[in-house]
């Protein structure tokens, strides 16, 4: 038996918790097997959890749903955005959180739709909070998903807010990596653009930051749009943003109607209450 070194302790045997939650337990593993296997069947899921495949399915839809996993043409599961990174680094979040929840719930309230509440962190944005809306035919929570900031309409707005050598170091491919045409990597993969391309979306940016909103067609899902704006502190640093989640099929009304409106307003607000943050 091997001796501890002077002044450790022998580290405490770690056990099954006898409450453990079997749910928890499976999708904590599926966790565990995309980490380590990088690529899923939903097959080898169910068997490797000893469950039927509907409810392997309904783990894996869980994860896919939370930004945990992605699902590729051939549909197998592969690590999601949320897997592979850490804490935000920024104390400041949860004090923005509640600053702009009140603001949240009532523009929610007022117009019918989901608002969300999002950082961005390098070419990911993290929602923090979700207002959602209480319609039939809505959009759902996104609280804790991360997604490419690039195809999200708070995300594209952050991004705009960026100098041109930041973008480049984000987005651009170098051209002997490849030739000038598009390659559509898999989703959530290597996401880096051809220099035609990255001219093309720093356009879409510079018109977006030109009209004060970015906006989002059924880029992150079949079905949904929204219209994002930043949130700005005193030094008028973009910090966040918020963003209209809504059905397609009210895009068109709310980008005639009074939504950009609404959302502008309540931005306008937020802003006055986080002069102070940094």
């Amino acid at each position: 038996m091997r001796n501890n070194p002077p002044g450790k302790k022998a580290a405490k045997t770690i056990t099954r918790p006898p409450y453990a939650l079997d749910s928890v337990d499976n999708a904590l593993r599926l966790l565990q097997m995309l980490r380590d296997i990088g690529a899923l069947r939903l097959k080898d899921a169910a068997e490797e959890l000893g469950t039927a495949p509907s409810t392997a399915h309904r783990l894996l839809a869980m994860l896919v749903y939370r930004g945990f996993a992605v699902q590729d043409e051939k549909r197998r599961y592969h690590p999601g955005p949320a897997l592979g990174v850490g804490p935000a680094q920024q104390g400041w979040t949860r004090e923005l959180t509640d600053i702009c929840r009140p603001h949240m719930d009532a523009l929610s309230t007022s117009t019918g739709e989901t608002i969300n509440l999002m950082i961005r962190v390098g070419s990911q944005v993290r929602f923090l909070y979700s207002a959602e809306a209480e319609s039939t035919l809505r959009v759902g929570d996104r609280q804790g998903q991360v997604l490419p900031a690039e195809r999200t309409a708070g995300g594209r707005i952050l991004l705009a807010e960026l100098p041109r050598q930041t973008l480049e170091q984000l987005y651009l491919r170098p051209v002997e990596e490849g030739h000038l045409e598009s390659s559509d990597p898999p989703y959530g993969v290597d996401r880096r653009l051809f220099p035609r391309e990255f001219e093309a979306f720093r356009g879409e940016l510079e018109a977006a930051r030109a009209v004060g909103f970015a906006v989002n067609v059924e880029q992150t899902e079949v079905g949904v749009a929204a219209l994002g704006m930043a949130i700005r502190n005193r030094a008028r640093y973009a910090v966040g943003a918020l963003a209209a989640a809504v059905p397609t099929a009210r895009y068109r009304q709310h980008i005639d109607g009074r939504l950009v409106g609404e959302l502008r307003s309540a931005v306008r607000d937020i802003d006055i209450e986080i002069a102070h943050i940094g």
